[in-house]
């Protein structure tokens, strides 16, 4: 069985920039342990917007111009990225293109819980039912605690372990 680490949205923009938080800065280090520890495939995938952003249904939502491909915001933060990872530029919360892998023991951290880290696992706990799906939520942060917390407990209810 492949073990996967899907390492979601470690990118500057969320960490300490455009929408970071304290939280999301709290957890680098750890994310950074589990990343090279990890006994497996290591995955990271990246918010991607274009200059239009704010033209976008998203844009109008959330008025905070990040994650522009091409800029600093953009880019997975410094020291996390290990040689040989596969990068996916998604453009929305959730990748809709799991299916396209063999996912059978999977594990995600990263940002935001209550937003990216979540509609990953439910794509791919929906997509793979049998596989063994959990999240780290001592290396996830969400917009708030409070919201970050809702969202753990969301995946606990869809059978999605927490580590």
């Amino acid at each position: 069985m492949s073990k996967i680490l899907i390492v979601v949205d470690m990118q500057n923009d969320f960490i300490d920039g455009a929408l970071g938080t304290k939280e999301a800065v709290a957890i680098v280090p750890y994310v950074k342990d589990v990343i090279e520890s990890f006994d497996g495939k290591v995955y990271f995938t990246r918010d991607t917007h274009f200059e239009n952003y704010m033209e976008t249904q998203e844009g109008a939502n959330l008025p905070v111009p990040h994650c522009i491909k091409g800029t600093k915001g953009w880019e997975i933060a410094d020291g996390l990225y290990i040689e040989g990872a596969k990068i996916i530029d998604k453009p929305n919360f959730g990748w809709p293109h799991w299916d396209e892998e063999r996912l059978e023991s999977v594990e995600l951290i990263g940002l935001c819980t209550d937003i990216c880290v979540v509609s990953n696992a439910l794509i791919i706990k929906a997509t793979f039912p049998d596989a063994q799906v959990k999240v780290d939520s001592a290396c996830c942060a969400g917009v708030t605690p409070e919201t970050h917390f809702a969202a753990c407990k969301t995946m606990q209810m869809c059978q999605i372990m927490q580590k």
